[in-house]
């Protein structure tokens, strides 16, 4: 088995815009899919939600607010999977919550660093 990056990514606009029933509602299927993950042993690390604001540090130490102030999408959070393959990576992410609210998932295989 192999470990995968979930990166979860929606629209910036929709941060802070939830009634916090709404937010207890929306939370549910996340709570759903990841206990399905975890049952199945797919889950390697529950991961987190991100918070929205971030700074991004550029060459010459240059720091700017962020983490991507010039476009729309942010990263809203991430975690890790267990897959045989990044095509079955691939059809996990497909049942991730965030896809019913326009949202997308990034999905990348973890590479171990030689020491």
């Amino acid at each position: 088995m192999n470990d995968f990056l979930l990166i979860f990514r929606r629209d910036e606009s929709i941060e802070n815009k939830f009634t916090p029933e709404q937010l207890k509602e929306a939370t549910k299927p996340w709570q759903d899919w990841m206990g399905s993950l975890a049952a199945q042993n797919k889950l390697a690390d529950r991961g987190n939600r991100l918070d929205f604001d971030g700074r991004v540090i550029k060459p010459g130490a240059v720091v700017t607010n962020g983490p991507y102030v010039e476009v729309k999408e942010v990263i809203g959070g991430y975690t890790v999977i267990r897959a045989a393959s990044l095509e079955e990576a691939a059809e996990i992410a497909k049942g991730c919550p965030i896809l019913n609210a326009n949202g997308s998932v990034e999905v990348r295989q973890i590479v171990q660093m030689a020491m």
